[in-house]
């Protein structure tokens, strides 16, 4: 991609160009050039995020006719309607790079891009709701915010508003949490039963470590990352334990404990080998997770043919016209 100017300049100084734009801090925006392998890490990326939003809403879905009270209701469903608006925002930014929504769809269902392994976990009670919206959404604004300074600018302007809807998400699940763990014993049970289950799947949330990872060099050489995993991991943990001891949970890691030295918590072995599997699509749900958005992307074909051909009809108008 690029402008054309570009086609006027040797490969090797666009290059040293670009690798001193984001050196400084710079924006990338849509019409600048930039190299294959950036635009490449952007869209697997940006693609895989929009896929976890959207993929996102089926196990809280699962619960707005289950909902406790028509308040608990209202605001899942206004949660739910965050997270399918975060999927647009990062499709259309994606799209900037010369990807169609249909291709990024098409990958999705095919298996060659991926989404966060966390919406593989089912939801058995309302109180994985509450977890989901603590834990999990806490461990995506950690890592999102982070990405509100990413180097494409699409992208990072994004973040901002998601963001910002995702810091109530993140209230939503404490307060149930909270709630839980004030009422009666069977409730505190619950509450503690999905802090064990969504406590390490979250952990994996970050991704391994980055020297495992082959893509780590150019995503902080052209500044997408400016965090590593573990740095983002220790944060999240770091924020997150003393909310749970405040509430009464307890974090179900034997080898947790304060590091007076470095000020933050030291923590057990993840089980990366899970992480792995359930990546490979072998966790408890994936095949319930992609069977159901094939089927309901298949079943809306008839709205976005429709939309399309009110588009080109509007647009032959405007043509007559002039």
């Amino acid at each position: 991609m690029g402008n054309d100017q570009s086609t006027m300049v040797a490969p090797d100084e666009l290059l040293a160009r670009f690798d001193a734009r984001t050196a400084a801090g710079d924006a990338i925006e849509a019409k600048d050039w930039m190299p294959d392998a950036y635009r490449k890490h952007l869209v697997r990326q940006m693609s895989q995020h929009a896929h976890s939003e959207v993929i996102g809403m089926q196990p809280e879905g699962n619960w707005v006719t289950r909902a406790p009270s028509l308040r608990a209701k209202q605001i899942l469903l206004a949660k739910i309607q965050d997270e399918g608006g975060h999927g647009l925002y990062l499709y259309s930014a994606a799209e900037t790079l010369g990807i169609s929504r249909d291709e990024m769809i098409h990958q999705l269902h095919s298996g060659k891009a991926k989404y966060s392994n966390i919406f593989n976990y089912p939801t058995l009670n309302w109180a994985d709701i509450g977890a989901i919206g603590w834990l999990v959404d806490g461990a995506a604004i950690v890592n999102q915010v982070s990405l509100q300074r990413t180097s494409y600018g699409p992208y990072s302007r994004a973040m901002v508003r998601i963001c910002k809807e995702e810091s109530f998400h993140q209230r939503q699940g404490y307060e149930i949490m909270t709630y839980m763990m004030r009422g009666t014993a069977e409730q505190r049970e619950m509450a503690q039963d999905a802090m064990n289950r969504w406590w390490w799947p979250s952990l994996m949330m970050f991704g391994p470590h980055d020297g495992d990872s082959p893509h780590s060099a150019d995503a902080f050489k052209w500044k997408i990352k400016r965090h590593t995993n573990d740095e983002l991991r220790q944060k999240f943990i770091d924020k997150t334990v003393p909310q749970a001891e405040l509430i009464g949970l307890k974090v179900p890691d034997a080898d947790l404990k304060w590091n007076e030295e470095k000020q933050s918590y030291t923590y057990g072995k993840i089980n990366w080998d899970e992480f792995h599997r359930v990546i490979n699509g072998n966790g408890p749900c994936n095949k319930q997770r992609m069977e159901h958005h094939i089927k309901v992307h298949n079943d809306g074909a008839w709205v976005r043919e429709a939309a399309t051909a009110y588009k080109n009809k509007q647009n032959a108008q405007k043509t007559n016209l002039n």
